[in-house]
This record gives C-alpha cells, sequence and structure tokens, in this order.
C-alpha cells in the first residue's frame, strides 16, 4: 500500500503557543501498541510545543531543519538545529520552541515503555 501521510494541526500543543503540523507517517493502529507517534513534525515560525513529562514512553527528535530552542528535564535550554537528536527519556520532560521566522521540521517517535 502507498499513501499520504495523514497531517493533523494542533494550536497551543502541550501548552505552547501558535501551530504545530504532525504529518503522521503511522497511524496509532499501524504502530500496534509499540509507539503512540511516528511523524514529521513541523514547528511553525514563533510557535512551541509546551514544556510536558513523558510518563510511559520515549521520545527522541531528530531535526531536520530550522533552528529552535530545546528545554530538557533540568531546564537547560540549547539551539538544535539541523543533525541534532533530542532524547526524552521516561520520566523526564521537554520543550520545543521555535522562536525564528522558519518552519522548524523533525522526525519525532514516541516509543511505549517496555
Amino acid at each position: 500500500m502507498i499513501r499520504k501521510t495523514i497531517d493533523e494541526t494542533v494550536h497551543n500543543a502541550r501548552g505552547g503557543e501558535g501551530s504545530v503540523v504532525f504529518s503522521h507517517i503511522l497511524t496509532k493502529e499501524e504502530l500496534m501498541g509499540h509507539a503512540n507517534v511516528y511523524a514529521k513534525v513541523t514547528v511553525n515560525p514563533h510557535s512551541s510545543i509546551g514544556y510536558h513529562q513523558h510518563v510511559g514512553n520515549t521520545e527522541p527528535y531528530y531535526i531536520l531543519s530550522g533552528k529552535g530552542i530545546f528545554t530538557d528535564s533540568d531546564g537547560t535550554r540549547s539551539e538544535v538545529g539541523p543533525g541534532d537528536v533530542c532524547v526524552i527519556k521516561v520520566g523526564e520532560s521537554h520543550g520545543l520552541e521555535n522562536n525564528t521566522d522558519e518552519d522548524l521540521v523533525m522526525m519525532a517517535l514516541i516509543i511505549n515503555e517496555g
């Protein structure tokens, strides 16, 4: 089967600002309970994914294009850009802000624990 991604625009994602577009590569059914999300994620200019905790799952991000600010569990804010991998482990918190005039595009995979 060949199909296009399923796009979903989320406003104020996880309490963040602006809008984020999730281009779902696989549906929850296709992920068969092993993961919640496998998507290309576009954080629109001057938008963010609010700071939140991961309970029962882990989430690696792979930044494809654009730049932004990643906030990790201890509150450290780091600039991220293409080629960076941000790993959020079970129980950790994070947020991501696009503070630029360009899209911030990444791959996101939320994997369920054990």
